[in-house]
């Protein structure tokens, strides 16, 4: 019976290179389809001097690695708004959310009032001036250059390029204005004469409000939303992305990728290493990517003291 082991199908975990190997057949397989039925040349996109489309990004995994609130986190931290405990769990929300590669409702909650709480009684203006320094100091070299290339083509074509985030509208404003991104939409923290109260304009920009937020600018734009485009990693930006003509999966969560692979959108994956690691050994990483987060905010406490 040995000699016939090899009948017998046996259950092998998935590595990182077999799911390499695995996507790699099956995008030869669909070239070697579309070359068979002589479909290969696909129409030009984006479509050079057509104003009436326009891009929509994702801003957390889908432009840039990691949540943008968390990287606003590390740097109000330096700058002492806030104490080490806050920071460790602020590093334990950043190190779910590399490891998971998706939004956690109550994670980002927590995070969006630690903030609010954070930046009460400050003016906007000193934290739209602290946003840029941030950028500089955690978030340039996090940009995925992929998706910078994908915004870019939009661009290049002539089309405007928003961002469209959870995140404070002031740090989305902020990335935009230095990716040379049209604007961004984001969510707006009540100010009054220049000064936040802690307290949200009505809800975070999250789910179906990214969507209603994007009708609204294609209408006041003038925008054919079945001519623009839309980026996300999320499968809590399905609203957003079925609404655009040209959705794309970036950085696709399981739930998305599953979605886009069924109704047959665009995919693009730019987590080579990431996504080595979480099929690898996704209990150890985690536990690895606290640990760092702590020991860092602990070093950085001490070298202050």
């Amino acid at each position: 019976m040995a000699a016939l082991g090899w009948l017998t199908p046996r259950r092998r975990s998935a590595t990182a290179r077999s799911v390499l190997a695995g996507e790699a057949s099956a995008e030869a397989a669909r070239k070697s389809s579309q070359e068979a039925a002589g479909t290969t040349e696909e129409p030009q996109f984006p479509v050079h001097g057509d104003d009436r489309a326009a891009a929509f990004f994702d801003l957390d995994n889908t432009v840039m690695q990691g949540a943008a609130l968390f990287h606003f986190g590390r740097g109000l931290y330096k700058r002492k708004f806030f104490e080490t405990r806050e920071l460790a769990r602020f590093a334990w929300q950043q190190a779910w959310f590399r490891l998971a590669g998706v939004e956690d409702p109550e994670h980002m909650q927590e995070a969006r009032d630690s903030a609010l709480s954070i930046v009460k009684g400050h003016r906007v203006a000193e934290l739209q001036s602290i946003g840029e320094e941030i950028y500089d100091e955690y978030m340039a070299e996090r940009i995925w250059p992929g998706t910078r290339a994908l915004a870019q083509a939009h661009l290049d074509a002539g089309q405007k390029v928003w961002l469209v985030t959870a995140a404070p509208v002031e740090i989305a404003q902020v990335i935009a204005r230095r990716l040379g991104l049209t604007g961004a939409l984001g969510t707006v923290a009540e100010s009054v004469d220049g000064v936040y109260t802690g307290k949200l304009v009505g809800e975070p920009l999250h789910g179906p409000a990214k969507a209603e937020a994007v009708r609204a600018l294609a209408a006041a734009e003038g925008l054919d939303l079945g001519r623009c485009a839309a980026y996300s990693d999320s499968h809590n930006d399905i609203p957003m992305l079925s609404l655009v003509g040209h959705p794309y999966a970036i950085n696709p969560d399981s739930k998305l990728r599953k979605h886009a692979r069924e109704l047959d959108w665009r995919l693009r994956d730019y987590r080579t290493g990431r996504k080595a690691a979480k099929v690898g050994s996704p209990a150890a990483a985690g536990v690895g990517a606290v640990a760092g987060g702590t020991a860092a905010a602990i070093a950085l406490h001490r070298r202050r003291r």
